[in-house]
């Protein structure tokens, strides 16, 4: 791959800092890296590569003067909305983790498992899914090849990292001290909260719409017929889902587990009647999606229930952007 100019826009929170780790992991070619952050944070320093860089705040003439060809940003919606258009005009391509142009009809919606092709319809913006979505797609693509899917039932059980610093520290102050929470509406130490992002008028919230509409736009199937429930949960990281999947074509735990063993990003972790299953302490670190607990749902004529877990902050954002980066270097866009 071609050695480019990088940006992370967020480079200072905690999914910034993720993409850093996974960029030198990963070993991305970077020939020149920038670090951009709101004026809080300008002038911090981050070490990459043996190397101390300078954070730099995010302005227009910042961005026109970085001459970078990929932006990875993790700043929020709002930060995106004005920032990412920018990078576009000056012939970068901004990869965006906020929910702000997920749902944009010009805007690209990738995984790069599952439908990479997309990353190259691009104009200058790629738009990384919603954390939960990721892990989904990428256990749900290969079994809508293989037995195209006829309707979802997703269930999460959410890590308190997809909420931020303040997620994690409610946790952590509420387990060790008891002190009440600052992110949360409830208590999330010893309790789980069946609420994720704001309500809508039909009751359900913002992290469910995600969920269904994300879901549609990546699998290129608005027929799809899909529910959602999202749980927070008192685990500092990893999101776990129980996902129930209605077929067209007939399945079973067998031809399910051939399709899966195969899955890029994907691995098996089921043991059947012994208790072999993913879990978030195996996933947390990793850049896999885990699925396991694949059994029939013998209430309906095609049905499959699978258990999925990843990291939400690695595969769930960081890697998955990074991932897309690779995939447009690596062609040479």
């Amino acid at each position: 791959m071609k050695k480019e100019k990088v940006a992370v826009v967020g480079a200072t929170g905690l999914v910034g800092r993720t993409m850093l780790k996974v960029l030198e992991e990963r070993g991305f070619p970077i020939s020149e890296l920038h670090l951009f952050a709101s004026s809080n944070s300008a002038g911090k320093t981050v070490e990459f590569c043996g190397k101390v860089h300078t954070v730099e705040e995010l302005t227009e003439d910042a961005v026109r003067r970085s001459g970078v060809k990929y932006a990875l940003f993790s700043a929020g919606s709002d930060v995106s909305k004005k920032f990412a258009p920018v990078f576009a005009e000056c012939g970068s391509i901004a990869i965006d983790n906020s929910s702000c142009w997920r749902m944009d009809k010009n805007v690209p919606l990738v995984v790069p498992e599952v439908n990479p092709q997309a990353a190259f319809a691009n104009k200058g913006i790629i738009a990384n899914p919603n954390c939960s979505t990721i892990q989904a797609v990428v256990a749900l693509k290969p079994l809508h090849d293989a037995f195209k899917i006829k309707r979802i039932v997703y269930s999460t059980y959410q890590a308190v990292s997809g909420a931020g610093k303040q997620g994690f520290e409610d946790l952590k102050n509420g387990t060790e001290t008891g002190e009440a929470p600052k992110k949360f509406p409830y208590p999330i130490a010893f309790n789980v909260i069946p609420h994720i992002d704001v309500f809508t008028d039909d009751g359900y919230t913002k992290e469910e719409a995600k969920m269904i509409n994300e879901t549609r736009k990546i699998l290129g199937d608005d027929s799809l017929r899909i529910t959602a429930t999202t749980v927070r949960v008192p685990v500092y990281y990893g999101h776990s889902e129980s996902i129930n999947i209605e077929f067209y074509d007939p399945v079973t735990r067998e031809t399910a587990m051939k399709v899966l063993r195969n899955a890029p990003g994907v691995v098996l972790c089921d043991g059947g009647v012994s208790p072999v299953y993913p879990m978030p302490i195996y996933a947390e670190g990793r850049d896999e999606v885990f699925v396991g607990r694949i059994r029939r749902d013998m209430s309906v004529e095609n049905g499959l229930n699978i258990w999925v877990v990843a990291d939400n902050i690695r595969k769930g954002a960081a890697t998955n952007a990074v991932q897309i980066a690779e995939l447009l270097n690596r062609s040479g866009d």
